[in-house]
Parts: C-alpha cells; structure tokens; sequence
C-alpha cells in the first residue's frame, strides 16, 4: 500500500514538471540587431555551440585608431556566422563590424551585451542561408591606451 501511495505521488510530480516544462516559454538569446535578413544575438561561448566549426583564431594588438580586418571565406549552405572578439582589458575599447556580400552589420561595442568585459561575442543567423562569399571582419580600436592584444575566432553552423 506505502509503495503504490508513493508511486502515485512520483507519478504526479512527474506531470506537474512535464506540464510547468511545457507551458514556460523558451529563453531565447538577446537580439541586438535584425537587418536584411539577418539576426544577430549575443551568446555566452559561440564557439562551443553544437555544430560549430572553428574557421580561425588569431591573436593580435593594436593601437587608438588603427583597424584590422579578417576575412573569411563562407560557402553557401550555412546559416550561422559566429565571431569572438576577446581583448580583457574593459579600460580599452575595441568596435567589431561585419561586412557580408548583402549587408553590413555593426559596429557593435564591448557594451553590447549591457556588461563592459573586454569581449564581443556575436552569432548572425539567417534562416534562409547566409550569402556566400568573402566576409569582412573589422577590428577598430576605438579608445585604446597604448597597444591593445586581443584575439578574434570566427565559426559557421
């Protein structure tokens, strides 16, 4: 008799969580920017998102006012471009602009995400393919004192 009570009582936690599971609406990733197509969401560590190859990693520095521009080559069939802009130092200030064949996106700020950490991390998704072709990267050194070294990772899914 204990163990049938007991079952009954699993049983309708069970269904309470499963009901709660379904009824709560899905967190969804905070949209910083819509535009052609294009949705760009700011995410935790784009690089360790479920099918996401790694394109490149680089390390660099750089000065007030001086731009470096990364290329990467898309092929068609993908629908996720995922970047790492990852400098450390909140004091410096680094802007990050994407240029895709059919729009440019950005510039976004160490701010974007409401936490000033040295870091942009950005994913642009378009449901119906990104367009292939070269897209442009670029680095800006926004506010920097002195020389600035950061390191920029660029993935597709």
């Amino acid at each position: 008799m204990f163990l049938r009570d007991t079952m009954k009582v699993h049983w309708l936690v069970l269904l309470i969580v499963v009901g709660v599971a379904l009824v709560a609406p899905a967190v969804s990733a905070q949209v910083v920017e819509e535009k052609d197509g294009y949705v760009v969401t700011l995410v935790n560590d784009p690089l360790s998102l479920p099918g996401t190859a790694r394109l490149a990693t680089t390390s660099y520095s750089l000065s007030q006012g001086q731009t470096m521009t990364f290329l990467t080559y898309v092929p068609s069939g993908y629908t996720a471009f995922i970047t790492d802009l990852n400098w450390g130092v909140p004091a410096n200030s680094l802007s990050l602009t994407i240029v895709a064949p059919d729009s440019t996106l950005g510039p976004y700020y160490d701010s974007s995400d409401g936490v000033i950490n040295g870091r942009i991390t950005l994913r642009i998704s378009k449901a119906s393919g990104l367009a292939s072709g070269t897209w442009s990267s670029f680095v800006y050194g926004q506010s920097v004192s002195g020389s600035q070294s950061f390191t920029y990772s660029a993935a597709l899914s």
